[in-house]
């Protein structure tokens, strides 16, 4: 019997790890020291300057939209390897796995798997239905109410910070509705390509009983011109079983292969940027 408890606890541990990584893929498919997300998960240590002047949050939330649309033009595909990683505080690694997601615009994904190690139970109940759901709403309903846009977020401009090579503006983000795939936190969004560089907070609606709280930090990096994501953590806390970490490490991008030489120099440089929302 003490078995059989077990087991589904170990289930519903699992369920409740992949509901609650699902609901961050979600949030980040939209597109000083500073507060941290969550205990684990990495801060800030450059200061907030003041805003330069002329400044306003619609203007910020327009040219991010404008320039969003100008970078998924430019898109049309590209491949990524891929390292998924459940881990406890401490750092050792419960579940792995890697492999390589392919992506051709304008909402076609595929994702295949070189190898994974670690508890199959873990992989099979969470990491699986992650990458599984990523790949079936990069089209669907979810991804477009999940943007970062006027219809479903408020920004409040708090300054420019710096973050790694990127200058930025710093800005609160609050859901103008209680929905799981919303969230609310911070985005940071480079001043001169107006993409997201960095975005950081918890989902707007409380996702279940087992899931106290969910807290994520997700990295972008500037590859030849392309904007990308580079590192995502999501800091799951599950009621009587504590806290552990997904990371997703996004590595070796090679970008628009697949389109002609001659179709991408008619390209502008400045649309040459990975949308946020991708």
């Amino acid at each position: 019997m003490r078995r059989k408890d077990r087991a589904t606890s170990r289930i519903k541990l699992a369920l409740s790890f992949g509901a609650a990584a699902l609901v961050a893929i979600a949030t980040f498919a939209a597109e000083a020291k500073a507060q941290t997300s969550g205990e684990g998960l990495p801060n800030l240590e450059s200061r907030v300057e003041p805003l330069g002047p002329g400044v306003t949050e619609s203007r910020v939330l327009a040219e991010l939209a404008a320039h969003n649309e100008q970078r998924r033009t430019a898109l049309h595909d590209y491949t990524v390897l891929r390292t998924y990683q459940v881990v406890d505080l401490k750092g050792k690694v419960h579940a792995e796995e890697i492999g390589r997601m392919e992506f051709l615009s304008p909402d076609k994904k595929a994702f295949t798997v070189t190898s994974e190690s670690g508890s199959a139970l873990v992989r099979h109940m969470a990491l699986t239905p992650l990458i599984n759901s990523e790949i079936e709403t990069a089209a669907g309903k979810e991804h477009h109410d999940s943007a970062i846009s006027a219809d479903n977020y408020s920004i409040n401009l708090l300054g420019e910070q710096q973050v790694g090579p990127y200058h930025c503006f710093v800005a609160e983000v609050r859901p103008k509705r209680k929905d799981k795939y919303l969230f609310e936190g911070k985005l940071w969004i480079d001043i001169k390509d107006y993409s997201v560089v960095r975005i950081e907070g918890h989902p707007a609606k409380k996702l279940s009983f087992w899931i106290q709280r969910v807290d994520f930090v997700r990295q972008y990096q500037k590859i030849d011109g392309f904007w990308l994501p580079q590192k995502d953590q999501t800091l799951v806390q599950v009621r009587l079983y504590g806290k552990k970490i997904l990371t997703i490490d996004h590595q070796d991008y090679v970008v628009n292969a697949g389109q002609s030489k001659a179709a991408r120099a008619i390209v502008p440089e400045a649309a040459i940027a990975l949308t946020s929302s991708r």
